[in-house]
């Protein structure tokens, strides 16, 4: 909003001051005292017009009532126009009330400041009631400037700024949903969160900081950022690795062939979908699928059953271990150990309680002494929440084990698991509610 300069209020002569003042020709006079005015500068001192006209020559003639400065620049007093219009009783305030009087309000740039920032305060208010997870989040998008580049006004930057908070507020979205579905719910309408809008880009920086969800770029990055929040292209692009799972024909056949078999968020959210069984209490969780295909080769049908994340979780992989735990199975997960793995079990804790397979302090150390070309581990710290120990543990020796380089120990658990198992059934759930 703009703040008007306060002018007080005064007597002009507005048909002699049009005549005065108001000729074309002094329209670049009119505009520096302008100028000056919005600075909070005093109209004392000269101002100067380069190159100027025979028009603008003549109505500065007319003004001061006898030629002005000859060359190639036209000088003007503003001291001496003041005088002028005071003492002819055209503008009885001088030059200022004048200008005012014939091209309207000046807006001062220093009370403009003011309210621009208090506007922006006003339009980034909603960013500190986001859940306490995005705390983080939402101060570094205070400071960092994306709002202000996205929106570029703080009267955008208002509705922005809303919608991207009432957007967080209901992610991640259970069960997981389409985009523009969840956009005609939550927002104005389906295709709200399309690609390449600014709420679109707010949202997904918000989602990625909820998640944990790793940089990277492209479409495929977009789609599984999305995914990591439960917002979904569609139902069957979302998979999950598994073996021995039972509770339809398919995965019944799979599993009697000791099998890894795949499924789709579409089979895993049907209202219609058989009951999924573990057969056993225990889910073994693992970040690579080498790890679930050296299981299958080794104990085939024998093997506990094994779910695969295949990286950052899918919406198929979070829904199906929440159902498996909320109906009883526990989920033993291992992952890499480097920054990604960590994050990646700090996704699934968010979605379903587990216990750790392999996965602690001591095992990093043990596995550090296995490995054979050490990688330097890099990228940023995480916390683990699980064992704070094994944070501390990789930032002291910096080396980076690829799960598969452990696959002699895990698939030996697994061989124990297997003996030690008896089918009670335990660890169901229904994917119809």
């Amino acid at each position: 909003m703009d703040v008007n300069h306060p002018v007080a209020e005064a007597k002009v002569d507005g048909e002699r001051l049009a005549r005065l003042l108001g000729d074309p020709g002094l329209a670049w006079l009119l505009e520096r005292v302008r100028q000056r005015i919005a600075a909070g500068r005093p109209l004392t001192g000269t101002v100067t017009l380069a190159r100027p006209d025979d028009l603008q020559r003549q109505a500065a003639e007319r003004l001061l009532g006898r030629p002005p400065s000859t060359g190639r620049s036209l000088t003007l007093r503003l001291d001496t126009v003041d005088e002028i219009l005071r003492r002819s009783g055209v503008s009885r305030d001088g030059l200022e009330t004048a200008v005012v009087a014939l091209t309207g309000p000046v807006t001062l740039r220093a009370e403009t400041r003011d309210r621009q920032a208090e506007a922006w305060q006003e339009a980034l208010a909603p960013l500190p009631t986001v859940p306490a997870e995005l705390a983080a989040w939402s101060g570094r998008i205070r400071e960092d400037g994306l709002v202000r580049r996205l929106a570029r006004t703080p009267e955008a930057a208002g509705p922005l700024v809303s919608a991207a908070v009432r957007a967080l507020h209901a992610l991640p979205a259970d069960p997981p949903m389409s985009r523009a579905a969840f956009a005609a719910l939550h927002l104005t309408g389906a295709h709200a969160l399309d690609e390449g809008t600014s709420l679109t880009t707010l949202v997904l920086s918000g989602i990625r900081a909820l998640t944990g969800f790793p940089d990277g770029a492209g479409a495929e990055w977009r789609r599984e950022a999305w995914a990591s929040a439960g917002l979904l292209k569609d139902d069957v692009s979302s998979t999950v690795l598994t073996l021995n799972l039972r509770g339809t024909p398919a995965l019944d056949w799979m599993a009697d062939e000791g099998e890894p078999a795949v499924l789709t968020l579409r089979s895993l959210t049907r209202p219609t979908a058989h009951r999924i069984t573990t057969a056993t209490g225990d889910v073994h969780v693992c970040e690579n699928p080498a790890v679930l295909s050296a299981a299958a080769d080794a104990l085939g049908p024998a093997c506990p059953p094994m779910v695969c994340l295949q990286g950052q979780p899918s919406a198929a992989a979070l829904t199906l271990l929440r159902g498996l735990s909320a109906s009883g199975a526990a989920l033993l997960h291992h992952a890499d150990f480097d920054w990604g793995g960590v994050r990646i079990a700090t996704a699934l804790g968010r979605v379903a309680p587990w216990r750790p397979w392999r996965y602690e302090a001591a095992d990093y150390l043990a596995a550090v002494t296995r490995v054979n070309e050490p990688q330097d581990l890099t990228g940023t710290h995480a916390a683990t929440q699980w064992d704070p120990r094994l944070a501390a543990a990789m930032i002291e020796l910096r080396v980076r084990v690829e799960e598969e380089s452990l696959l002699d120990v895990l698939l030996s658990d697994l061989q124990t698991a297997a003996h030690r198992a008896t089918p009670d059934g335990a660890g169901s759930f229904s994917t119809d509610g």
